[in-house]
Parts: structure tokens; C-alpha cells; sequence
């Protein structure tokens, strides 16, 4: 979640009303604050479940990471600071309500990608432009960050349009990367997002008009 005091609702405002929605207060478990100020709440992953990864699909600035994500370990250090423990510190368990809303919608559809033999995380080449994006994204120089950032989901997004890469997997990888080059977790959320919606606009009509 982005860090409080900039300007509209932040990502903790958005997760209270998404808790009283559900009738439930926000949960307590181990935080962990960002440098740009933002907060990562961690729980335990539950038994048997894969749960998905999100950006802003359960609230405007609340982002997810489960099955095939990654964030920054509390202790890194960045140019821009580190992301460091805060209280509380205990682990709890995810709330019922949050992980109904983390899983996934149609479970099947991991089961029928197996029994055709396609990865998850597609074939070797999209594997290997999904490190290599990622890699310059982290390795990009200040200034060039965000750009950065905005080609790499370009030209990723059309592995997704073409069936190679999923969504979730490369959303989780850019974030980790723009955070980790720098940027801060709203921005790399807004930038990703659009960049991936205009390349699979274009790409989509692309394939449709062949």
C-alpha cells in the first residue's frame, strides 16, 4: 500500500473500506513499511491453495502477492531507503474473507493447462523475455526508471496477448523489478497497468483483424 499524505485516498484508506465491506476490521499481522513510506502486510500462505497475485483489482493501491510473486524482504536496501519490520510483529493467518477473494475464480483451468503439457509460465522464450525485461528494469538509471518500466509491459504484453505469459505473473515480476530499481510501489502499479491494458488493446485488435 502507498504511503499516506499524498494526494486522494491512499492504499490503507481503500483496504478499511474494503474490510467494512466485508463487515470485517482490517487485519493485524506482521507490516513491514517501504522506503517510499507504503506498508506490506505479510501472512502465512495457506495449505493447498494457490491464491493469486492482483494489482489493484481488490481496491485502487492494493496490490497482492501469493503463488509466483515475490516482494522485497524486510532489511533490503535501496537508493531510496529500507524496507524495515514495524509493529505488530506476529504472523497471523489470512482472514477467511481476504482469501475467498484471492482464489482464483476457475481453479480448473491450471488443471486443463497440465493435462495439455503448457507451463504456467510459458514457453523458454517468454521466460527468457520475462527475466530479461525484468532485468532491465532494475538495472535502469534514474531518470529512465519509468520509461523503463512503461517498454518493458509494452513488449510484454504481447506475450500475454499471444497466450505465453499470464497477466498476474508478469504484473508481479515488473512490480518486484520497478520497486527494487526504485520506484515506488503506486507508480509501478499505474504504470504496468496501463502500459499491459495499451498492448493488449492493440495487439488483441491486431490478431482479430488477421
Amino acid at each position: 500500500m502507498p504511503k499516506p499524505g499524498t494526494e486522494g485516498p491512499d492504499g490503507a484508506a481503500h483496504l478499511r473500506a474494503l474490510a467494512e465491506q466485508h463487515g470485517q476490521p482490517v487485519p493485524s499481522t506482521r507490516t513491514v513499511r517501504t522506503p517510499s513510506g507504503g506498508t506490506h502486510l505479510y501472512f502465512p500462505a495457506p495449505a493447498a491453495a494457490r491464491l493469486r497475485n492482483t494489482a489493484g483489482t481488490l481496491a485502487p493501491l492494493v496490490d497482492t502477492r501469493a503463488w509466483g510473486g515475490y516482494v522485497v524482504a524486510p532489511g533490503s536496501i535501496l537508493p531510496t531507503g529500507q524496507y524495515e519490520s514495524v509493529a505488530p510483529f506476529a504472523l497471523r493467518p489470512l482472514p477467511p474473507w481476504l482469501r475467498g477473494l484471492l482464489t482464483p475464480p476457475h481453479p480448473c483451468e491450471q488443471a486443463r493447462a497440465a493435462t495439455t503439457g503448457r507451463q504456467v509460465y510459458g514457453s523458454a522464450y517468454a521466460r527468457a523475455a520475462l527475466d530479461g525485461e525484468g532485468g532491465n528494469v532494475r538495472t535502469a538509471r534514474e531518470g529512465t526508471r519509468n520509461a523503463t518500466l512503461l517498454r518493458a509491459a509494452r513488449a510484454l504484453g504481447r506475450l500475454i496477448a499471444a497466450g505465453d505469459l499470464t497477466r498476474p505473473v508478469v504484473e508481479t515480476a515488473l512490480q518486484g523489478a520497478g520497486e527494487a530499481a526504485g520506484l515506488g510501489a503506486a507508480e509501478c502499479a499505474a504504470t504496468i497497468r496501463s502500459a499491459l491494458n495499451w498492448s493488449l488493446a492493440h495487439n488483441t485488435a491486431g490478431r482479430q483483424a488477421a
